[in-house]
């Protein structure tokens, strides 16, 4: 089991969002001990989906400030179609996105959350999977679509569906890992 003790760990969604692809990634890290904050783009709860079926209500920890991408080692951003689509237009969810990319922080996607990196502008020259219904959007976006249950580039891992989230998880965790192990490295004097 990975020992994520210290890292904290952003995952960002709304209403539509896919039940199982927010609830196990957040399960797996916090088994990890990582600090999980669940961000919306509002307060109070957010509606999950079993696919077209409602499911449980998620309690949001608070409320996404762009400002604060600062205060995260990791992304976490869970699928569902509504949510994804929802999130994707809200300027401040990008540049919470794009304020972690620039420095390398890891970023793990699954389903139809990689439409956030589409319109975050992150995907050209990069390598991922989603869900099917939105290969397009990733290659018209200069984006290299692969059909594996999981795909790693750089500082990425993405998967398409709940069927993947075992391998998610265990490429996630690996992910966000070594990023733990990276902020443990005393950096060299000067």
């Amino acid at each position: 089991m990975s020992d994520l003790k210290g890292l904290k760990v952003a995952v960002i969604a709304t209403d539509g969002v896919e039940e199982s692809e927010i609830l196990e990634p957040v399960r797996a890290l916090k088994e990890a001990q990582a600090d999980v904050r669940v961000l919306s783009i509002k307060s109070g709860d957010i509606q999950a989906f079993k696919h077209l079926e409602k499911g449980q209500k998620i309690k949001v920890d608070a409320v996404l400030d762009a400002g604060s991408a600062d205060d995260y080692d990791a992304l976490v951003l869970p699928g569902g179609a509504v949510n994804a689509d929802q999130l994707r237009v809200e300027e401040f969810v990008k540049k919470f996105v794009l304020s972690l990319q620039r420095v390398g922080k890891p970023i793990a996607s699954i389903c139809h959350a990689p439409w956030v990196l589409v319109s975050a502008g992150l995907v050209k020259g990069r390598k991922l999977t989603s869900y099917h219904t939105i290969v397009e959007d990733i290659i018209n976006a200069g984006g290299e679509w692969e059909d594996n249950e999981v795909v790693r580039d750089g500082n990425w891992v993405s998967s398409r569906q709940p069927g993947d989230l075992p391998a998610f998880n265990r490429e996630m965790l690996a992910l966000f890992s070594q990023t733990r192990e990276d902020r443990l490295v005393p950096s060299p004097a000067s």
